[in-house]
């Protein structure tokens, strides 16, 4: 009896979990699959900012020697 539950409750599981990720998708929806915003990762614009912070707080923005803004090493 026990053994038949867990087996039922991983098939349910299984089941549940490779439905869910499923979707279809109209041709009139593709284009907004490839949508900046849907990419993984920074976006260009945060990798700017944080090129121009890290400018302006005096540490390497060009991702080049690493040394404070201070002079020190």
């Amino acid at each position: 009896m026990k053994r038949s539950c867990v087996l039922y409750g991983c098939i349910v599981l299984i089941i549940s979990v490779l439905s869910v990720g499923c979707q279809s998708v109209k041709p009139y929806q593709r284009v907004y699959l490839n949508d900046s915003e849907m990419k993984t990762g920074k976006r260009q614009i945060e990798r700017f900012e944080n090129s121009v912070q890290a400018y302006r707080e005096g540490a390497t923005g060009g991702g080049g020697k690493g040394s404070g803004g201070c002079g020190c090493n």
